[in-house]
């Protein structure tokens, strides 16, 4: 695939480093570490902090591996451009741009579903009663879907307030916690408790949880679609990239700690609220209603961050003609992509009634991982293709070690649930059935003068 560049619009570069670091801080704090900490802690028991420290150490492995790409060609376009440039295999390139659609989805929803249980604990209803929890959850993703119809212009400043009141919240449960642990109200001794059922070992559990806990690390890959609207980005993005993740790895560890050393493994495990019970069992006087919407705030952002994503990334693939050509219709009006914006938010529906918070959670997982793995193979192939200017050059055995590991975290040796396969795979199988429906009506139906409708696509205006 050639770019022709003279003829490519330049983005306008507006991002230093300080914005740089609020945007990869900001897109990885969110919904894994505000709804997952529980479920992580209810795989390993007490040493929940593990888990977060090995997901960090997996991150910044495949980190390296995106620096030395984003350096080397600072465009827009991700895994997917990597990709294509290293292998060269349409249908492998989309594979991977589905499985990312995909990923944004299985977090929205779990995004939705921690928004409905911290919607009740503020509002103090009973969270145990399902069918309003779901009505809620299926609700709000709705109301994600209006304001997607509408069209959202999202901002640097904006990134810096959301990016603020998910950080707030986290330092918020840190400090309660050192307060505790001051004071001597604290269990430390939790912390290298290991909950190790029959038959399996202290490893197991910590990569049983690790699997699941690396949902709370991603979204750094997202800052390198950002490469275009960043000044010098060959020079500021290995130091701001990792500076971001060792800030967030930092602040997990912190609250995985505070989190167990105040609520007992097993209290954690209960609910889809376990940073809530933390900030109740430490500061009693707390008003919990205004940490529930903290987190509220925080998962909604993901949520809509997710399904602009996964809506965009549907209607990019039909233009492409590798999707139905609808799905790239977009409205008059508002130049947003509504079919595909309708069709995403029936398939988060689906997952939110289909499966729980932890299903959910690792099959974000799961698909990141299969596509990390892909883009630390993707470094070493695209090795021997030089350019001219300098950029970050990742030591060898770093993106090796990235790709074995997140192979290993995302196979069932790790002891990943069987539903994460399960849920990926249908999500999988429906994008591959929307591929082979347009391969085969560009083969056989449509002749080779006339390769898309024309009145699919509105060319007076760009897609909002």
């Amino acid at each position: 695939m050639t770019v022709v560049e003279t003829d490519r619009p330049e983005l306008k570069r507006v991002m230093g480093p300080g914005l740089l670091l609020l945007f990869v801080v900001g897109d990885i704090l969110g919904t894994g570490v505000y709804a997952l900490t529980g479920k992580v802690a209810g795989e390993v028991g007490g040493a929940v902090w593990l888990p977060f420290l090995c997901a960090f150490i997996v991150a910044l492995l495949t980190a390296t591996s995106y620096l030395e790409l984003v350096t080397k060609y600072p465009k827009a376009g991700g895994a997917a451009v990597y990709t294509h440039k290293a292998f060269g295999i349409h249908f492998l390139t989309f594979l991977l741009t589905f499985a990312v659609m995909c990923s944004g989805l299985t977090s929205a929803s779990s995004a939705s579903k921690a928004f409905a249980a911290n919607f009740f604990s503020a509002a103090d209803i009973d969270p145990e009663r399902g069918s309003l929890l779901m009505i809620t959850s299926l609700s709000f993703m709705a109301l994600i879907a209006l304001v997607n119809l509408r069209g959202v212009g999202e901002s640097v400043k904006a990134n810096v307030v959301l990016t603020g009141v998910e950080l707030t919240g986290l330092l918020i449960v840190i400090a309660i916690g050192v307060w505790a642990i001051g004071s001597g109200d604290g269990d430390t001794s939790r912390l290298t408790d290991f909950n190790t059922p029959s038959g399996e070992t202290a490893f197991g559990s910590v990569t049983a949880a690790t699997a699941l806990a690396f949902f709370a690390m991603v979204g750094f890959e997202d800052s390198v679609n950002m490469a275009e609207e960043t000044k010098n980005p060959v020079k500021i993005f290995p130091k701001i990239m990792l500076t971001g993740l060792c800030i967030t790895g930092l602040i997990y560890v912190l609250v995985a700690i505070s989190a167990v050393t105040l609520v007992s493994p097993e209290d954690l495990n209960k609910g889809s609220t376990p940073l809530l019970k933390v900030v109740e069992a430490g500061a009693p006087g707390f008003p919990l209603e205004v940490f529930a919407w903290i987190t509220m705030f925080a998962v909604a952002n993901s949520a809509l961050i997710n399904m602009l994503m996964a809506s965009r990334l549907l209607y990019g693939m039909s233009h492409e003609q590798v999707l139905p050509g609808p799905l790239g219709r977009v409205l008059p009006k508002r130049r947003t992509p509504y079919i595909a914006i309708l069709f995403t938010t029936l398939l988060a529906f689906f997952l939110i009634g289909y499966a729980d918070l932890a299903a959910l959670g690792g099959t974000t997982a799961f698909l990141l991982l299969c596509v990390f793995a892909i883009v630390n193979v993707a470094v070493l192939v695209l090795r021997r293709d030089r350019v001219e200017h300098k950029h970050f050059h990742a030591p060898t055995a770093l993106p090796v070690l990235g790709a074995v590991l997140c192979v290993y975290l995302a196979s069932p040796l790790s002891g990943r649930a069987s539903a994460d396969y399960k849920i990926a795979g249908w999500l999988m199988l429906i994008g591959v059935g929307l591929w082979a429906i347009t391969w085969l009506l560009n083969k056989y139906v449509f002749k080779r003068h006339a390769e898309f409708d024309p009145s699919h696509i509105d060319p007076s205006g760009p897609v909002n």
